[in-house]
């Protein structure tokens, strides 16, 4: 349990290191953000298909396959019924405000709405790594998605100050964001634990999670600034050293 405390501590704080080194560089090219984006797009992508996904196919038994892409589906619609229905920005550096109905929302708030809709279900995540018993692989499921917070929490200082709001406020903000995340690892954690008939629903759940933000959010974002090859050997350079990383721990 102190583990799986200390993970999920671990991967909300990476918002808040990566937020810390927003505000020594304000200005973060569009090259370096894609690059380190995609990176870590490649890590997560890993993370998710070897650490979440395979493994629900072996604990899934004689209907592994059945409940694992049922899982890799509620997981992507989950995420795309949340990005219909709650008003929020795209997280990333060069986004535009997105159209919604409840336009009155300050800044703040949608930043911290966007980044809140996907650390919770990426916080999830790590903790049902947790939850199958594997710690190696729970441990590198939980490096990924840390991974990917760092850049997150780099690339949203920047805009955040840029829209009128004060270090103080735009560090507090980050914070929450980390916050969210470490709930939602014990929550993961916790479901699977008690339940453990769920596991590998779970697991493809929150693999499914992870595999709509790479291709909804990260990958778009990376390839829209003329930086197409270099974050594509990025990506492929993240997922490499995961699948090394698996092999050697394995």
């Amino acid at each position: 349990m102190e583990l799986v405390l200390m993970t999920a501590l671990g991967v909300g704080g990476a918002t808040v290191i990566g937020a810390l080194i927003g505000f020594i560089f304000k200005k973060i090219s569009h090259k370096f953000s894609d690059i380190v984006l995609s990176f870590a797009a490649g890590v997560m992508l890993s993370a998710a298909i070897l650490g979440l996904i395979m493994p629900s196919l072996e604990y899934g038994g004689k209907y592994g396959l059945i409940i694992t892409v049922a899982g890799i589906f509620a997981g992507a619609l989950c995420l795309n019924v949340i990005d219909k229905l709650v008003p929020h920005l795209h997280k990333l550096v060069g986004a535009d405000i997105e159209e919604h109905k409840n336009t009155n929302l300050s800044k703040v708030l949608l930043f911290v709405t966007a980044i809140a809709i996907h650390n919770l279900p990426e916080g999830i995540a790590a903790g049902v790594g947790f939850g199958s018993g594997d710690v190696s692989q729970a441990l590198i499921i939980a490096g990924g998605i840390a991974l990917q917070n760092i850049p997150e929490g780099m690339v949203i200082i920047g805009p955040m100050l840029a829209a009128g709001v004060t270090p103080r406020r735009t560090f507090i903000c980050a914070m929450m964001t980390g916050v969210v995340e470490v709930v939602g690892t014990m929550i993961g954690y916790f479901a699977v634990s008690i339940a453990s008939a769920i596991l590998p629903f779970a697991l493809a759940f929150a693999g499914g999670t992870m595999l709509y933000v790479i291709s909804d959010e990260m990958i778009p974002e990376t390839h829209a600034h003329g930086n197409e090859r270099g974050a594509t050997y990025a990506l492929l350079v993240g997922f490499c050293i995961m699948l090394v990383t698996d092999v050697l721990l394995g």
